[in-house]
């Protein structure tokens, strides 16, 4: 028997058998685009013949396939963020029973499953119509807002609506108990990630479940990728390389790692709102450069995943370079951008040097 098989699929056929001969054979999996024949008649033994011949040569790319127990591992937070979006939907269902009653407690209420909006949802299925009753359950700064949630919660809320949004809620209460179970069992299989966990958990924008994404789906062993751009390929956050004659053809994204690249997606949106810190700063400097709030989110996930791959490499923790490190960096670029915005507002700008200060003896 040989002591290797390559193994290319569709979807998820590839599994089976992969997890069936990888404890005897040493098994690849190889990405069918890479591995494409000259155009002509195809055929399954054609198809293997040409597989043998690449193998035979040592031009096939197998795919990263994470071992048992990161496997599992994976399993756990997928089903997780499943979870989450599911429960984000049926809030969404809840909001449109809502408003097809005339209540409008969403155009007030940030979290309309919050301490406050919860209360008022309660009463509501309750029987309680009368809305200043209703607006006066507001917490918080919420109160401060109770004309204006008495106004929102006059409707035709009626009993079809109390039972359907009263589903509403033990579906989403239901999933949030399946979500803390699902968290309290990756909290312990996480145990030998802790030291990375922390460290990746210290980059502005990276929670906690996003660094257990992250490791979830990297296995936290940085070589089995030679760069950081590797694992920026990977997981769909580095523009594309096509060129001919001198042009880029190309400069879109490939498809990715989807569970990672939506776990930098938030980690990249919550580092750009971030203050004083250098990923704010270059989320500011992208946008005014690149024009587009979108292509600067993902070159904001790439400097995040590259700064993960460095210190999961190195064993290293974050170090925040600063709100002001473009202006170190380059002054004098900085310097020209400023009198070239001032002189788009109509101003003209004679530069005159601060003299330096010295202090009283």
């Amino acid at each position: 028997m040989a002591h290797s098989q390559n193994s290319l699929g569709t979807g998820d056929y590839w599994r089976a058998p992969y997890y069936l001969l990888e404890d005897a054979l040493n098994v690849e999996l190889v990405n069918a685009r890479q591995v494409k024949a000259m155009p002509g008649r195809k055929t399954d033994v054609a198809d293997a013949v040409w597989l043998a011949q690449l193998a035979e040569c040592g031009l096939l790319r197998a795919s990263f396939v994470p071992p048992e127990p990161i496997r599992q591992l994976r399993d756990l937070t997928r089903y997780r963020t499943v979870l989450t979006e599911e429960r984000t939907r049926e809030a969404q269902r809840l909001e449109k029973e809502l408003e097809d009653a005339g209540i409008k407690l969403s155009s007030f209420a940030t979290d309309i499953l919050g301490i406050s909006g919860r209360a008022m949802l309660e009463a509501l299925i309750r029987g309680e119509r009368d809305a200043q009753v209703l607006a006066e359950m507001a917490r918080g700064r919420m109160r401060s807002k109770i004309p204006d949630l008495a106004q929102a919660m006059i409707g035709r809320f009626g009993d079809h609506h109390a039972f359907l949004c009263r589903m509403h809620l033990d579906r989403i209460d239901a999933i949030s108990r399946d979500i803390a179970t699902l968290s309290t069992r990756i909290e312990r299989v996480m145990a030998p990630f802790r030291d990375q966990l922390t460290r990746l958990d210290g980059i502005p924008g990276i929670s906690l479940r996003v660094a257990e994404v992250i490791i979830a789906e990297t296995g936290g062993d940085m070589s089995r990728f030679p760069t950081a751009g590797h694992l920026a390929s990977w997981a769909g956050v580095s523009p594309g390389n096509h060129e001919s004659g001198g042009k880029r053809k190309s400069g879109k994204t490939t498809k990715g790692n989807r569970w990672l690249r939506d776990a930098l997606g938030t980690a990249a949106m919550a580092a750009a709102r971030s203050k004083n810190t250098y990923l704010g700063a270059q989320y500011t400097r992208l946008v005014r450069r690149l024009g587009s709030k979108p292509k600067a989110l993902v070159a904001l996930e790439h400097s995040i995943l590259t700064s993960v791959w460095h210190m999961l490499t190195d064993g290293t923790g974050y170090q925040d370079l600063g709100a002001d490190h473009f202006l170190r960096r380059d002054p004098e670029r900085e310097r020209r951008r400023a009198i070239a915005a001032l002189n788009k507002l109509g101003y003209t700008v004679t530069l005159n040097p601060i003299e330096p200060t010295t202090k009283a003896a």
